[in-house]
This record gives structure tokens, C-alpha cells and sequence, in this order.
């Protein structure tokens, strides 16, 4: 393991994912949100078949044994997707990106839900402490003012937690394809599905765009493409426990990129909430980690064949 090497990967992919959500939002007033969807996925479709390819893992990419799960996992993926993307089209970006934190807490729910994994007391309380953090980041957004109402805002609230809660749904979806999958697989056919999942949106109205954001469009999918490659990358060479808690850095980009590209103040309210959120996410990657340990001493201290 090298997880130097391994952090910054992580670190490389946060920031190429910032960047892609930014280019999302700066065309979010010209193209629909499924629109953005396509092109994010069908572009980033021949940056991951390069990085197969040099991998000698194409031929793995395409086999699969569980062709349902796939489909299942990328309607789920793709729907969280669309939600985030419409989500930052109308709020700012690093109130959707604090939001998002709320997934890896859902995770926790419904994987004692659907995949019967154990949740004890500390995951329970950690995940409330968690939730109470979003609470705090959505309040000002659901106490509509009857003297300055901002549906728009409300709505976007709405959509990015729906959104969050969509991609937990996926990444327990993962859970259980990665007991069967290679993760070469996953990545493939994530990308080629939503691609065309997203054409359902078809009739919502899709645009034509002008030549710019025709080439912000494609250049987010590429971005997608190299983000997907970047953060897969991290993990083969250190331990998910050491690399997550990086994911965080998401929220220091999002704060500088909002504020000089797209004049947004960050609120009190917003940032308190956003800090409660990651101690709660940081909580659970540790203890995840420790347990990691005490599943290893436990195997270790077994006689063999026992």
C-alpha cells in the first residue's frame, strides 16, 4: 500500500469532481438537468474505456454476471444525478455540496435496512448528529418568509436532500454488486446506462446549446471521466478508511469556487451546519476503521483452518 499515493488521488479527484460541478452549474440556466446528465455520462464513457485499456481490463469492463443489478444500480445512480445537477442549478454550490454530505449518513440506514448490517449505538447517535447537521443546512431554505418567499430555493433544498438520498441508495446497490462485480465492471456500465437512462428526460425539453456550452457540456463529461478514473485509482493503493475522510476537502473548494466565480456568501447557519455534518461522517469513517481492525486481530487470533 501506498497511501500518500492513494490521498492524492483522492485529493485529485475531489477537485476535478468540483470542477465538473461547477461547469454543471454555470450551463444549469441554458440546459435541463437530465440534458447535463447525458452529456456527463456519454462523454465520460471513452475516458474510462482508455484507462481499461491501458489497464488490459476492457474485456472485464464489459463482462458482467449480474446484468440486473447494473441496470437497478445505474436507474438509482442516475436519478440522484439528475436531482444533484437540478439542485445546483438552484442553490448555491456549497450548500449542494454540504447537503450531499448527507449521503454516506443515509448509507448507514439503509444498509441495515436492505443488507441486514449491524448498526450499534455509536453509528446510531452518529448518524442523528449527522442528520441534525442537515437539519440546520436546509432550515433557512424551508422556513419560506411570507414577506420574501424563494420557492426556488425550497425547491432546491428538496431536490439535492432527494438527491442524497437516491445516491446512498446506489452506493448500497455497489455494496452488493461488488460481492460478484469487478469494480472495472461497475464503472463501465454506470456511465453507458445513465447515458441512456438520461434520454427519458427527452421530452422535458432539451436544447440545442450555443457552441460554448456545448463544449462546457462535453468537457464535464470528460472531467466525470477522469474524476471516476482518479478516485477508483485511490483506493488501490490505500485503505477506504485513510482516503475518506479527504472528501471533505470538497467543501473548502466549493466555498472558494462559489464565492470568486459565482458571488455566493457562504451563511453562518450554512457553514455550522456543514462542520456538525463532517465531525458526524469523520465519526463513522474512525469507527469503521477500528472496527476493520478488530475483524483483522479477531481473524488473526483464529487457528488456522478455524
Amino acid at each position: 500500500m501506498q497511501p500518500l499515493r492513494g490521498i492524492l488521488l483522492k485529493v485529485a479527484s475531489v477537485c476535478v469532481f468540483m470542477a465538473m460541478a461547477s461547469l454543471i452549474k454555470a450551463t444549469a440556466s441554458e440546459v435541463p438537468p437530465g440534458e447535463a446528465v447525458f452529456f456527463r455520462s456519454f462523454f465520460a464513457m471513452p475516458v474510462i474505456a482508455v484507462w481499461l485499456l491501458y489497464r488490459h481490463e476492457l474485456s472485464t469492463g464489459l463482462r458482467t454476471a449480474n446484468p440486473m443489478g447494473h441496470v437497478w444500480r445505474s436507474l438509482v445512480g442516475t436519478t440522484a444525478m439528475g436531482l444533484g445537477f437540478a439542485g445546483l442549478g438552484l442553490l448555491p454550490l456549497p450548500e449542494v455540496t454540504a447537503i450531499g454530505y448527507a449521503s454516506p449518513l443515509l448509507v448507514v440506514i439503509l444498509a441495515a435496512m436492505f443488507l441486514n448490517e449491524p448498526v450499534r449505538l455509536f453509528r446510531v447517535s452518529t448518524v442523528a448528529i449527522g442528520m441534525a447537521g442537515v437539519l440546520i443546512v436546509l432550515s433557512p431554505r424551508l422556513t419560506v418568509s411570507a414577506a420574501a418567499p424563494d420557492l426556488a430555493q425550497t425547491l432546491g433544498a428538496v431536490v439535492v436532500l432527494a438527491g442524497a438520498v437516491f445516491a446512498a441508495l446506489a452506493q448500497v446497490f455497489v455494496r452488493k454488486l461488488v460481492l460478484t462485480e469487478q469494480t472495472a465492471t461497475i464503472v463501465f456500465w454506470f456511465s453507458a446506462l445513465a447515458a441512456l437512462f438520461s434520454l427519458v428526460s427527452l421530452p422535458w425539453g432539451w436544447v440545442y446549446p450555443a457552441p460554448l456550452t456545448l463544449a462546457l457540456l462535453i468537457l464535464c463529461g470528460i472531467l466525470g471521466g477522469i474524476g471516476q478514473v482518479l478516485l477508483t485509482s485511490s483506493y488501490r493503493y490505500a485503505d477506504a478508511s485513510v482516503i475518506a475522510p479527504f472528501e471533505y476537502t470538497s467543501m473548502i473548494l466549493a466555498l472558494g469556487v462559489g464565492y470568486l466565480v459565482f458571488g455566493e456568501v457562504p451563511t453562518l447557519v450554512m457553514l455550522g451546519g456543514a462542520a456538525i455534518i463532517m465531525l458526524a461522517g469523520v465519526l463513522i469513517i474512525w469507527r469503521e476503521a477500528q472496527l476493520g481492525i478488530e475483524r483483522d486481530k479477531q481473524r488473526k487470533a483464529l487457528p488456522p483452518g478455524g
